[in-house]
């Protein structure tokens, strides 16, 4: 009778294990009602705090909580990093004053001193301290250009128009800073954050007087966001935050540095099990099996399911632990089907690096990273190429 063991990838736990074993188990039953579905559920052996977060940093002992409008800043620039225009958007919402229609309007005078900016002496200094005099120009232009930048011009009224001048800096530095990295470049500015706001404030003031901090609109947003999210609400939250994502490098980084238990574990396994073996195993785990195949011969597996695996690319960059690039797979290493999916960025493929000896199948969980690196189970191909296989 053959036996089918599933190993499990990273961060998994008893019942996490259980639900996805079951769904295996009912796949595999529904075609092949006579194949023995094994555990293999190594998770007790993965990361674990062994002096109950002695290494987390408590908030009392490291930095006391900032103040709001502070927080807001954080939590401000961390939205502009991914969208230089996030603030002039959130101006665009600004409901529109009826305007003077005998004189020019306050986003004509804004759009003016914006176009027409020569920077000081002093800012043309600091631009070229932080790193950002050359970018600086065009991320000006992709700015004034842009249909947020042109809709939050009609929001302006002649009280408010001091409050548009610092967001507006924010948006160019921000552009000028996303420019950089773009080009591969990696000014002090994109780490400094002194050095970012005084770029700012220089850059404010020389476009008018203004407060430099955010304006009374926009205020009420960002500190709402600054309390449902951001580096603030993590170091509150430090110890529930770990114990979320620690399992999953923690398994990573224990396996890659002491991974012989979980190989051990694995083997012992296979050896109780009935022969002929198909081992089915999900990222982490799947390095650990081709490890294990590589260093033991164990002639009762006759099939390897990698899925969702990272071990190709381990060997491709020497750092698979059992087989140096540029070595051959051993001669008793068995078949290996590998199953991938494009959407998932933790998958990757074998046949490419080791010629004839393993075999691709793309599946579509048509769902998004990092979703897609669990949703093979319920996949029909998944179990189209696997069933088709065992022995």
């Amino acid at each position: 009778m053959t036996t089918v063991i599933f190993v499990h990838g990273t961060g998994i736990r008893e019942r996490e294990y259980n639900e996805t074993f079951q769904i295996i188990e009912q796949k595999i039953h529904a075609q092949c009602p006579d194949i023995k579905v094994a555990p293999c559920l190594w998770g007790a052996l993965g990361a674990k705090f062994n002096d109950n977060r002695a290494s987390v940093p408590l908030e009392n002992a490291t930095l006391a909580l900032s103040p709001g409008e502070e927080n807001a800043d954080i939590v401000l620039w961390g939205q502009l990093y991914r969208d230089p225009l996030y603030e002039l958007r959130l101006l665009s919402l600004k409901p529109i004053e009826s305007g003077n229609p005998f004189g020019e309007e306050p986003g004509d005078v804004l759009q003016s001193r914006v176009a027409s900016l020569t920077p000081t002496l002093e800012l043309q200094a600091k631009l070229q301290e932080a790193g950002i005099a050359k970018v600086f120009e065009p991320a000006r232009e992709v700015i004034i250009r842009s249909e947020p930048y042109y809709q939050a011009l009609l929001t302006v009224s002649k009280s408010d128009l001091s409050e548009y001048y610092a967001p507006i800096a924010r948006a160019v530095v921000a552009q000028a800073m996303f420019f950089s990295e773009q080009q591969e470049k990696f000014p002090l500015i994109l780490t400094d954050a002194q050095l970012r706001d005084k770029v700012v404030e220089l850059l404010t003031l020389a476009l008018g007087e203004a407060e430099l901090g955010l304006g009374g609109w926009l205020l009420k947003p960002v500190l709402e966001l600054a309390q449902h999210g951001g580096t603030n609400y993590v170091r509150g939250n430090r110890f529930e935050l770990t114990d979320k994502i620690s399992p999953m490098p923690g398994d990573i980084l224990l396996y890659q540095t002491r991974g012989e238990k979980i190989r051990a574990f694995i083997q012992q396994q296979i050896e109780e099990a009935e022969p002929p073996v198909v081992l089915i195993a999900h990222s982490l785990g799947g390095i650990a099996c081709v490890d294990l195949l590589v260093q033991q011969q164990l002639s009762q597996v006759e099939l390897l399911v990698t899925v969702g695996s990272q071990a190709p690319f381990l060997y491709e960059i020497n750092a698979l632990y059992s087989l140096e690039y540029g070595q051959l797979l051993p001669e008793h290493f068995p078949q290996w089907l590998n199953i991938y999916d494009l959407r998932d960025f933790l998958s990757y493929v074998g046949n490419r690096i080791f010629p004839e000896r393993v075999q691709d199948v793309r599946v579509d969980s048509k769902q998004p990273f990092p979703r897609s690196h669990g949703a093979y189970w319920t996949n029909a191909k998944t179990w189209e190429a696997i069933i088709s296989r065992l022995p």
